[in-house]
């Protein structure tokens, strides 16, 4: 698989990732064997970068990807990335120093690493980008050693904007597919310019670019695909993207005439994120193995020629631009 740069951690990783979701919660029952096989067939696919976060089943994604690290020997040419910050009530006076070590000590401990490889401010209050205390509490936790790096996972591009310009950010992690395209226009050239990494996260809309939903597709009660619909858990942007259903399978059908022979729906959404300047990994999740090879072998596409890439700029205006452009 090929390989990309984050510049300011010094690491290079697999193009296409693993988010690990999937793995802790809010996407129906996975087994920690399934997730465990998930794990391995994915980084033997070439995956090497794993993001996962402390709310994610409470610790459950991150204590599983901890076992996986043991059971492969330390996993050493993985970089594992966890997100702090959604276990309290969302209020800016809780991201303080204090509760940063406290944390990162409980992710370390889940993991079962001495220091945190990257550790993201997970969708904080919009506040907190712009205050230099957190910042600088944040600077302490790599003076100290218990992580080595920390970006910030975002909602909005303001927000991404906010902190690519924070001289200490690493990454950045952003909603970037087919159904989202407003961070191309001033995210991923500021990420680029500062040399900050740029993780895209649902990159396959809560699995509406996948091609395989319909009208009559349900989910799970515990899937947040049926409970975060109009946002009453969570922003509403994390669950297909913002996207209204029908109008997502609508786009959907009209991009699937554009899928080259033998690859899938799936795999072309994947293949237009890594063709797009600044993007140094996409992190679709996966519930199985067969779903994680699927999700890694897009990287041996090649890349999208002009007129496919036309065509998913013309969707998105037409049906779903009006939707979430002036959202997020």
């Amino acid at each position: 698989m090929d390989t990309r740069t984050f510049a300011r951690l010094g690491r290079s990783v697999g193009v296409i990732g693993l988010g690990a979701w999937q793995l802790g919660a809010d996407w129906g029952s996975v087994s920690e064997d399934d997730a465990l096989a998930t794990l391995t067939a994915a980084v033997d696919a070439g995956s090497t970068f794993l993001d996962t976060a402390d709310v994610y089943g409470d610790g459950r994604s991150e204590q599983l990807i901890g076992r996986f690290l043991r059971d492969r020997a330390g996993g050493a040419d993985l970089l594992v990335a966890t997100k702090m910050g959604r276990r309290v009530a969302q209020h800016p006076s809780a991201y303080v120093l204090d509760n940063f070590r406290s944390w990162t000590d409980r992710s370390r401990a889940n993991l079962g690493v001495d220091r945190l490889d990257l550790v993201q401010l997970h969708c904080p209050p919009t506040e907190v980008l712009h205050s230099d205390a957190v910042f600088d509490a944040l600077d302490t936790l790599v003076e100290q050693e218990r992580v080595a790096a920390y970006g910030v996972s975002v909602e909005t591009v303001d927000e991404a904007l906010a902190a690519v310009a924070r001289p200490g950010v690493a990454s950045i992690q952003i909603i970037l597919n087919a159904l989202r395209l407003k961070p191309l226009e001033k995210v991923l050239p500021a990420a680029a310019a500062a040399g900050v990494g740029v993780i895209a996260r649902v990159p396959l809309a809560s699995g509406l670019l996948s091609g395989r939903y319909d009208e009559h597709t349900t989910f799970a009660a515990d899937d947040h695909r049926t409970f975060n619909r109009q946002g009453a858990a969570f922003d509403v942007g994390e669950t297909f993207s913002g996207v209204d259903f029908d109008t997502g399978l609508a786009a959907v059908r009209r991009l699937a005439p554009l899928v080259p022979p033998r690859a899938t729906m799936a795999q072309f959404a994947l293949r237009w994120i890594l063709d797009q300047p600044g993007v140094t990994v996409a992190i679709p999740g996966a519930r199985n193995p067969q779903q994680a090879v699927a999700n890694a072998t897009a990287a041996d596409l090649p890349s999208l020629d002009e007129s496919a890439r036309q065509a998913v700029t013309v969707v998105y205006d037409e049906l779903i631009r009006p939707q979430v452009h002036h959202r997020w």
